[in-house]
């Protein structure tokens, strides 16, 4: 078993509130993102443009593993996932995450490109985390 982590510390409220996020690599060190970041354009990270760039590259690397496994391998795999946030009638929800992806694959048809490109879309780890359980241990400080 594999385990990674990241990490967030919000303070204030949500619209006047900021935040940073954190990744266990360090790769992110309390990165700043906030409510103008996620709903009203402002640079910066959110929550959705990280799953969305998590999607495109387990989906990049699980492309090039099934390709592997049918004997070839990729010059080049491009990936772009775009993550859609809602409102809904309980509020925002993610739903849907739509993959774009463009591969240069020596001695592959394009059948064979959709078959490993279904593959992959259906068992990457993070496509099968869009609808995995959710579990959670909570905390509450005096």
């Amino acid at each position: 078993m594999i385990n990674k982590s990241g990490s967030a510390n919000w303070k204030g409220g949500l619209k006047d509130g900021t935040g940073t996020v954190s990744t266990e690599s360090g790769v992110l060190d309390k990165e700043n993102y906030g409510f103008n970041k996620r709903f009203e354009g402002e640079k910066g990270t959110n929550p959705e443009e990280l799953i969305a760039a998590s999607h495109a590259s387990c989906f990049s690397m699980a492309l090039s593993m099934v390709l592997g496994e049918a004997g070839f391998t990729a010059d080049d795999i491009a990936t772009k996932a775009v993550v859609t946030l809602e409102k809904k009638d309980d509020g925002f929800a993610v739903t849907k995450s739509h993959l774009t992806v463009t591969a240069k694959i020596p001695g592959a048809t394009a059948a064979d490109f959709m078959k490993a490109a279904d593959a992959a879309k259906a068992n990457c780890p993070i496509s099968k985390l869009l609808t995995a359980e959710i579990t959670m241990d909570t905390k509450l400080e005096d």
